[in-house]
């Protein structure tokens, strides 16, 4: 799963969860404002079973107390109670328009409804009597209405229905737009994506987001324009510099060969042919890094042997002259074995003669380099490891991550490693391969390659 498909699959997820919030909000909402509206009806205020308690009979005469008058005022109510015929034998503030006599059928009717524009309460009392509170008009709403149970059945199945259409109404208009969404802005990511990596590549310039596509057009364009005037430089300066460079390493061998010269002049002689080749393995470093960062110099794989080329770096360093402080041993994980890989034999004799020249440039007091190379479940190994000074740890975890490091020197005049262990892991990514710096025991440098037998160049 790329980039793009893990931001539109959050997007998505945290739209859903919108949704589950929305509704979870509303449900809440909902109940809230029943029990509100529950708990702020005038059946909390006033009870007609409270109040028919205190409506007693005393000697054959109906009689409220205190309490009763009291419940009446506090909700400018008036109250009336009827016998099983239908007769009021009490009443308290029973308006004048009111009769004192009423049929079952006016009772049924204003139990449910209201009586005389009044909305009322009844209760029926345990004595058979019936108790009657009337409420002024507009303090209380009263419905009824009744249905046969198929149509109420129906009814709620059909509000379901119609919820769960618009769910999923919302959901599929989501879905179409977040479709619609991540179809335009894929491009764009994958562009800026390619763009971090340094591959641009180009996008239509079309659609809602044609503005967008064409700013990271004009973007990739330049920094192509960029890369492309840095390595024209790089290759030009690199050129003009071979011309003088070869005529002051000609000049420095003669002088240094010459014998009519003082022992003096001539070491000083030697030490300019050899900054010299020094600067010269840079420039070729830096024309070579550059060729493989913008994908200027092609890799010409063909079969090799790694032992064999190991092997050939090692004689090749041995037979210039190697320097008595310093020991070079090539060592073989399978003796004898050949270890083939589809590989630029070119590139990787470079990748080693920078290895070991590393090991040496950055010890000058002397050191032992083992070149070590094996085969391990169809990858070819090659260890290049010296007991030397080594790297700082935060060297080592910068070029781990696949950083560079600077090329200038330290405090003690001596080069840092640089360029060339940029241009290893070049060579190394090159062949697909993996590259591991860690600190040798006790002390020193060890730089563990891994190459695939058969990797897929491009």
């Amino acid at each position: 799963m790329n980039a793009a498909q893990r931001f539109f699959r959050r997007y998505i997820f945290s739209t859903v969860g919108i949704m589950i919030l929305f509704l979870a909000v509303n449900l809440a909402l909902f109940l809230t404002i029943l029990i509100a509206g529950y708990m702020s009806g005038s059946d909390t205020d006033f009870s007609v079973r409270t109040f028919s308690d205190h409506v007693v009979l005393q000697d054959g005469n109906w009689v409220a107390d205190d309490g009763a008058i009291f419940m009446l005022q506090e909700q400018s109510a008036w109250a009336m109670l009827l016998n099983e015929d239908g007769d009021v034998v009490w009443q308290q503030n029973l308006p004048e328009s009111m009769p004192l006599s009423y049929t079952s059928a006016e009772v049924a009717s204003f139990s449910r409804w209201y009586l005389d524009d009044y909305p009322v309460k009844i209760w029926v009392r345990a004595d058979g009597c019936l108790m009657v509170v009337g409420f002024q008009p507009g303090t209380l709403v009263k419905y009824y209405f009744s249905l046969e149970w198929p149509y109420m059945g129906a009814m709620l199945g059909g509000i379901g229905a119609v919820f769960l259409i618009n769910l999923l109404l919302i959901v599929f208009l989501l879905l179409r737009n977040t479709r619609k969404v991540e179809k335009a802005m894929t491009p764009i990511l994958r562009g800026i994506q390619d763009l971090s990596h340094g591959t641009p590549q180009r996008l239509e310039e079309q659609g809602e987001l044609a503005e967008i596509n064409a700013g990271l057009n004009q973007a990739a364009d330049y920094m192509r324009k960029k890369d492309n005037t840095r390595a024209e430089w790089i290759r030009g300066v690199s050129h003009d510099i071979r011309t003088p460079l070869s005529m002051v390493l000609g000049y420095a061998s003669e002088l240094e060969e010459n014998s009519e010269l003082p022992k003096e002049a001539r070491k000083q002689a030697g030490i300019i042919r050899q900054e010299s080749e020094k600067m010269k393995r840079l420039i070729d470093d830096l024309n070579l890094s550059t060729k493989l960062e913008y994908a200027l110099q092609p890799v010409h794989p063909k079969s090799v042997d790694l032992a064999e080329v190991c092997r050939q770096a090692v004689s090749e360093f041995l037979n210039s002259g190697l320097e008595s402080r310093y020991e070079l041993v090539f060592t073989e994980m399978q003796p004898g074995r050949a270890i083939p890989l589809c590989a630029d034999d070119g590139l990787l004799r470079r990748m080693l003669d920078n290895l070991i020249r590393n090991s040496i440039m950055h010890n000058p007091q002397g050191c032992k380099i083992i070149l070590s190379v094996g085969e391990e479940n169809g990858y070819g190994l090659c260890t290049v490891s010296d007991d030397g000074v080594g790297i700082a740890p935060p060297l080592l975890e910068t070029l781990n991550q696949g950083n560079s490091i600077s090329s200038t020197q330290n405090s003690n005049g001596t080069s840092e490693h640089g360029l060339g262990l940029k241009l290893v892991t070049q060579i190394v990514k090159a062949h697909q391969g993996t590259i591991r710096f860690s600190s040798s025991t006790p002390h020193g440098l060890e730089v563990k390659i891994t190459l695939p037998a058969q990797p897929r160049f491009s």
